[in-house]
């Protein structure tokens, strides 16, 4: 079992380290044949080996596999043996059997009598037979192991279970426009996507809320989960690390864009006109259009945005920079009045479906739960009162300095044979 978890905590960590579920060129830019990453991790060797999902391989699923039914037989084999032992008891009969315990003693002119009380006050449960006495406490200790090594098996089940079912998504969604969840980007085998089939979800509003020195600060996006019949069946607003979620899906806040900007020529009704990313060599965010300023298209302007505060740059056909404009804002251009409205902005949201999450859960909370429970010492003492002396010993098998300290006050405190 050490072995394979070493194995498996070294599988994860490849999923971490190397992007998983990206397209094709993403992985032949990063990891080229020439010069091979560590002198062999190319692009072929990763896709080959599945490193692009790697929770979802059947090498790393073979492993979980194998992991739980590593997990099982020792459950079967040493727990519950374990547990069926520590709840049968037997009585020492004789004062030699006394002699192999770690912890024991002799009394003299001594009984039971004022023993059994001593162990009921220091809630061990007690069996007597004639004289005698089976004393034992902490049996939830023998059982905190079983629930560990069946919690365990619960993550890996809701794991396994996860990784054939799940699916995750991703749109870019325009303020104020509805969608179906479409883009489904990674999903297991056995994933269905028509859970998305009889709702929607309407971007009521994306808004992004600045720094004074005009760092992004957060971004939030007002979401509407629709029915059937379009009607409103829950309403939330969504930020990172506050995702929304609805019959098993979950919608995380991701990344934004600039979908498009509102402007009005003179006394013209508001028109609008989609914006595109633009790639530059620094990786900053750059989104433009190009406005026709004519009717027969023969000039216009390019509008340039980098975020959501509004301001927009206006270049002319030489890529000379004619102005800077703000959203309500009216500037000339060419004999006419132009007038930025709005410039709109777009979520981007990732969707996750993953129905092993519940097991995956509990089987976390019944673990820690497990874990408490095996800290629990079991503690067993046996007592035979012979020819008028009590002999008294014990064992623990765990905090063996605690137990010593509480049998020496229980011994403190028997009172002579009256």
């Amino acid at each position: 079992a050490i072995v394979l978890l070493l194995v498996i905590a070294v599988a994860s960590i490849s999923g971490t380290v190397i992007e998983q579920g990206q397209a094709l060129p993403f992985y032949q830019a990063n990891y080229p044949e020439n010069p091979a990453l560590f002198g062999f991790l190319t692009w072929k060797v990763l896709l080959s080996l599945g490193l692009d999902h790697v929770y979802r391989t059947w090498w790393f699923l073979g492993l979980l596999i194998v992991f739980g039914s590593s997990l099982t037989a020792c459950t079967f084999t040493r727990q519950f043996p374990a547990l069926s032992a520590a709840q049968k008891w037997k009585f020492y009969e004789q004062p030699r059997q006394f002699e192999k315990l770690a912890l024991s003693t002799e009394i003299e002119d001594a009984s039971t009598d004022s023993l059994l009380p001593l162990l009921e006050k220091q809630h061990y449960q007690v069996f007597t037979e004639g004289n005698k006495v089976y004393a034992r406490k902490g049996i939830v200790g023998r059982i905190g192991p079983i629930i560990v090594h069946a919690s365990m098996l619960m993550i890996l089940a809701g794991s396994i279970w996860g990784s054939l079912t799940g699916l995750v998504a991703q749109e870019l969604v325009p303020s104020g426009a509805t969608f179906k969840i479409k883009n489904i980007i990674d999903g297991g085998p056995l994933a269905k996507n028509t859970i998305f089939d009889d709702w929607s979800v309407k971007v009521n509003r994306f808004w992004i809320n600045y720094t004074p020195n005009g760092q992004i600060d957060q971004f939030y996006s007002d979401l509407s989960i629709l029915g059937k019949e379009g009607e409103e069946v829950d309403r939330q607003t969504i930020y990172v690390n506050k995702p929304l979620k609805y019959h098993g899906v979950t919608l995380y806040q991701t990344d934004w864009g600039i979908a498009g900007v509102k402007f009005k020529i003179n006394n013209s009704p508001i028109l609008q006109l989609p914006m595109a990313p633009i790639k530059v060599a620094n990786n900053a965010r750059l989104w433009g259009t190009w406005m026709p300023i004519k009717p027969d298209l023969s000039e216009g302007v390019s509008l340039l945005a980098k975020d959501l505060q509004g301001t927009l740059l206006i270049y002319d056909n030489e890529g000379k920079l004619v102005s800077t404009v703000r959203s309500g804002m009216m500037i000339p251009i060419n004999g006419m009045n132009l007038t930025i409205t709005e410039v709109i902005g777009s979520t981007g949201l990732q969707i996750k479906s993953d129905p092993g999450i519940p097991l995956v859960y509990l089987g976390f909370g019944l673990l820690m739960i497990g874990v408490m429970m095996s800290y629990v010492s079991h503690s067993q003492i046996w007592v035979l009162e012979t020819e008028g002396n009590l002999y008294i010993g014990g064992k623990t098998n765990r905090a063996q300095v605690t137990f010593e300290r509480e049998l020496l006050t229980i011994l403190e405190q028997i009172e002579p044979k009256k």
